[in-house]
């Protein structure tokens, strides 16, 4: 029996032992249990696209954490780990809990989650920018960057409580047994005070990205117009790693890789303060997997005891932020927002779209957000009080203390520098992804449907899956790094937010296209967004984890209640048995113990309790 076998193999009636709160998993466990019950039956072909996907992970395993691939990303980054959570869940929730674990114990101070925590035993040659490029321990003691972790100084977008949620809901129980949403609740509630009051950069309530990598998609046209105010570092001051691993013309160009480099060494120089730099972008798909998060932040509360209600009421004033600073009604889609871009005297919109786009009531929206959230916080700070532990209460007092301190240093810089800024006129995938949001308006929701499968993106048409950016675009490139190709990740969620907003039809055909190109790919790391044809690394771990996600979820609409999954890509009659795996379904937010009657009486906040807007899932 092989080690991916021991990870996947069916166990009935057997629990794993409890372990004490703050008790690492052993590493390289594989004798997790599934409330009983464990996703692999050995009559399951051996080739089967499961057990591929699981080889996948197994072989990226560290002993801690996952690697997205061992040649290209050596170290674990922190959004790949959100989605590899989700992912492992399916097959060892004790590991996925490990991950995000692991993941987080590397948040600095401030709040931040950093983009790469650095396995020590990689050389420094491996990867740029390395440990010591960062030197994240030395210059960024006054953000609190750990002393015993090296990291970049940079973060990645915000998927992790969404991701902490669906681990717990994957075993219930072991997740109780650990303290594992106890453990996470602070440090996540810290990450979301730092992105919501430190990175509010353009004053309109959303986060601001301070270097292109933190978007995730490092190379979007998107960046263009704000990266050219940038000077690029000198060529012969670096080395690039990946081109050691991929084609230079699937890469980003030179040009833009000085001007990466730049930016990152200002902001290190400056001590990884924000608001100094040359770069902010508000970015719709960042800003709304923050929303998705802080709604599943407020689901983590609710288990914890705390009503979770100012959570809510927060995921949806940014919900309506984002339509007022980032929509776009007549192009049909959102827009990144570069904050310091636009007419420096009065932040008026230029460039190709318009200002007409903004809302009469953006003033008393702004006025009514700082008000609302100033009483949130004390609405949530008061409720938790009585809910969580003592350790617990201790250590979000003394973040929201360090909190003040750090917006009170930098709140003059950011300041200065917050204007209107400017839309700018470049379609990615990442304005089609707060189609994931359980409160964006009906009208929005589908205009956004059907942007994703016109022209500019040919979903259900000419396009296997949704590319990176526009189809039609001058900067199109079907090959090169996030400037064409297509993502698992990014199209995961449009699965996601399609059939949230009743579009079953269209989330079973992407479905179906993503799990195919997964397995005629070899789980590639990004694909052509026609042929499907693999790009990049092989073996990605998100791939083959989402993978495993695609495959353990109900095809359609009809199946939400269904316990067992019936394994198409396989095409067997093999049944995949989930007793309380039923994420992204309408139970979201429910724990699996609870009672039918008191799951109806609930009144519902967000798509991970409902199937608000006529979907199944959240």
């Amino acid at each position: 029996m092989d080690r991916t076998t021991q990870l996947t193999i069916r166990r009935t009636g057997t629990t794993a032992p409890a372990r004490t709160s703050g008790s690492p998993a052993p590493p390289g466990s594989h004798e997790i249990t599934h409330s009983g019950a464990h996703v692999y039956d050995p009559d399951r072909p051996t080739g089967s696209l499961h057990l591929r996907a699981a080889r996948v992970l197994e072989g990226n395993w560290t002993g801690t954490s996952t690697v997205p691939s061992h040649g290209l990303y050596p170290h674990q980054w922190s959004w790949d780990s959100a989605f590899i959570a989700i992912g492992l869940r399916h097959l060892s929730p004790l590991r996925a809990q490990t991950e995000l674990e692991t993941l987080l114990g590397a948040q600095w101070g401030d709040g931040r989650i950093p983009h790469i925590v650095f396995n020590p035993s990689v050389p420094l040659d491996a990867y740029f920018p390395s440990p010591d490029f960062w030197r994240s321990s030395t210059a960024g003691r006054a953000a609190g960057a750990p002393r015993t972790v090296q990291t970049s100084g940079i973060v990645q977008p915000p998927v992790h409580a969404l991701a902490a949620w669906l681990v717990h809901q994957a075993d219930p129980g072991l997740s109780r047994s650990r303290s594992f949403l106890s453990r996470m609740y602070p440090r996540l509630a810290a990450w979301h005070r730092y992105l919501l009051h430190r990175r509010d950069l353009g004053g309109g309530g959303l986060a601001s990205v301070v270097h292109p990598w933190e978007q995730g998609m490092d190379n979007s046209p998107c960046w263009d117009a704000p990266l050219s105010r940038v000077t690029p570092a000198a060529p012969r001051s670096f080395r690039r790693a990946d081109l050691d691993h991929g084609s230079a013309e699937d890469r980003p160009t030179d040009l833009d890789y000085g001007r990466y480099v730049r930016l990152a060494t200002d902001y290190r120089d400056g001590g990884y303060a924000d608001g100094a730099g040359e770069f902010a972008v508000e970015d719709p798909a960042f800003n709304a997997l923050l929303i998705a998060s802080e709604h599943a932040l407020a689901a983590i509360a609710q288990e914890l005891g705390a009503a979770g209600t100012a959570r809510h009421a927060r995921a949806e004033r940014l919900t309506a932020a984002l339509v007022e600073r980032l929509w776009d009604p007549t192009e049909g889609m959102f827009f990144c927002r570069d904050v310091y871009g636009g007419d420096a005297r009065d932040g008026s919109e230029s460039g190709a779209l318009g200002s007409d786009r903004r809302s009469p009531e953006s003033g008393a929206l702004d006025s009514e957000r700082r008000s609302s959230e100033s009483g949130a916080h004390g609405s949530e700070r008061g409720s938790r009080s009585g809910a969580l532990a003592p350790e617990q209460r201790s250590t979000e007092s003394s973040a929201h203390a360090s909190e003040r301190r750090s917006r009170q240093s930098g709140a003059h810089a950011s300041e200065q520098r917050s204007r209107a800024g400017a839309l700018i006129p470049e379609r990615s995938v990442a304005g089609l992804l707060p189609l994931i949001l359980p409160a964006l308006p009906r009208d929005i929701a589908a205009t956004l449907v059907r942007t994703a499968g016109g022209p500019h993106f040919g979903l259900g048409g000419i396009a296997r899956l949704a590319p990176s950016y526009d189809l039609t675009g001058h900067a199109f490139d079907p090959h090169r790094y996030w400037r064409g190709p297509a993502w698992f990740n990014t199209n995961w969620l449009l699965e996601r937010g399609l059939r949230l907003h009743g579009e079953h039809g269209r989330a079973e055909e992407l479905r179906a296209a993503l799990l195919e190109t997964a397995d005629t790919s070899g789980f590639a790391e990004y694909v052509d967004p026609y042929t499907g044809e693999a790009c990049g690394a092989l073996g990605f771990s998100w791939t083959a984890a989402l993978t495993l996600d695609l495959l353990h979820e109900p095809a359609r609409a009809d199946q939400a209640d269904r316990v067992d999954r019936v394994d198409r890509v396989d095409q067997s009659t093999h049944v995949v048995s989930h007793p309380g795996h039923r994420a992204f379904d309408k139970a979201q937010g429910t724990p699996p113990h609870t009672s039918h009657a008191s799951h109806t009486t609930h009144t519902p906040h967000s798509s991970f309790e409902t199937g608000a807007k006529g979907g199944d899932r959240g």
